[in-house]
């Protein structure tokens, strides 16, 4: 018999009660629109399979995926036509694992159209580009006798620049409007977090969320409505003392200038904790406490200064400061980015 693996020395707190109350407060800002959630890319790195029954168990009927293992992933824990693949049947083999499971394409081309005729054709979603330039019909083929043949329950597109207050919002909601207006469907979509945000106009039938859902706020409109979920934690691996001059990490980047006590975190960047987190910008937590990063993000670990946390032992937890408007701004890089970068080695 194989022994059961040790646990990780990282993990992924994730708060599941502010998970459904994040779904809830969507809900209620998608006025009489149902909303549905995006759970992509592992729920944004959150863990599909942690989120999804959240979700599901707080009143949503809808989820988006991208790829059909990312659908096998979730089926069982919803039904398969509460499943949408977004980029659609981009093979016959998709095209086919769809048909036979029950799992809804997002039909993206007309070539996708045939496609999905081709396995059998059925209910699908289909997809409308209104200025974004990325998957969708163009407009003009929106009369082309191949999309009359198509049984659409979703009738979707795609903001660009929802988080800002730009000309192509309304743009691209005015021409969603004439897709409505051309194409036969049961439902229409066009709002995402930040979507919902802009107001009645843009929630259609069905809102889809996806950032927020798991703690960001890419519009002001959203700042107290939504709360973290996710809390990355590392554990201490060694303390060691150090002397004035001594350097820390590749490259000597920090020179210690007096007698210190640190700490070699299991955190790096193969773990999503990138090297522009490196001294004077990253910040582990002990309790509320921060505890600067010391020297360059490494691979697999990480210095902090344990100054200010003299109870701290090899084996204690540290929190990643991860408030993700906070981090975004503090790092540079984006609220999906710091979500969806979170590596595999984390237990959730």
């Amino acid at each position: 018999m194989t022994p059961d693996l040790p646990p990780s020395a990282l993990r992924l707190d994730v708060d599941r009660q502010a998970l459904a109350a994040n779904w809830r407060a969507l809900d209620a800002l998608s006025g009489t629109a149902r909303t549905g959630a995006a759970v992509k890319a592992d729920a944004y790195g959150i863990g599909a399979k942690v989120a999804v029954p959240v979700l599901r168990d707080a009143g949503c009927h809808d989820f988006f995926v991208t790829y059909a293992h990312e659908a096998a992933d979730i089926l069982g824990l919803v039904p398969p036509h509460e499943i949408s693949l977004l980029h659609g049947p981009i093979n016959e083999g998709v095209a086919k694992w769809a048909h036979e499971t029950g799992v809804r394409v997002v039909i993206n081309s007309l070539e996708q159209a045939a496609r999905w005729l081709a396995a059998g054709g059925g209910r699908c979603d289909l997809m409308v580009d209104t200025g974004i330039n990325r998957l969708g019909l163009p407009l003009a083929n929106l009369g082309d006798p191949m999309i009359a043949r198509l049984e659409v329950d979703v009738l979707l597109s795609h903001l660009a620049s929802a988080d800002e207050d730009v000309a192509l919002n309304p743009r691209q909601c005015a021409r969603w409007e004439e897709a409505r207006r051309v194409v036969p469907h049961l439902r229409a979509s066009l709002a995402n977090s930040a979507g919902i945000a802009l107001g009645d106009a843009y929630h259609g039938d069905l809102t889809r969320p996806g950032l927020s859902l798991y703690g960001g706020v890419p519009r002001r409109e959203l700042e107290g409505r939504i709360a973290q979920v996710a809390r990355p934690m590392a554990a201490v691996m060694q303390v060691r003392n150090i002397e004035a001059g001594e350097g820390v990490g590749y490259n000597a980047t920090f020179i210690a200038p007096h007698a210190m006590r640190i700490g070699v975190v299991a955190l790096g960047y193969a773990d999503g904790f990138l090297r522009c987190w490196s001294a004077g910008k990253g910040v582990l937590l002990r309790q509320g406490r921060r505890l600067p990063v010391l020297g360059r993000v490494s691979m697999d670990m990480v210095d902090v200064d344990l100054s200010g946390a003299d109870e701290v032992r090899e084996g204690d937890w540290l929190e990643v400061e991860y408030s993700l408007p906070q981090a975004a701004a503090f790092s540079g890089l984006s609220q999906y980015e710091l979500l969806t970068l979170l590596g595999d080695r984390f237990a959730r």
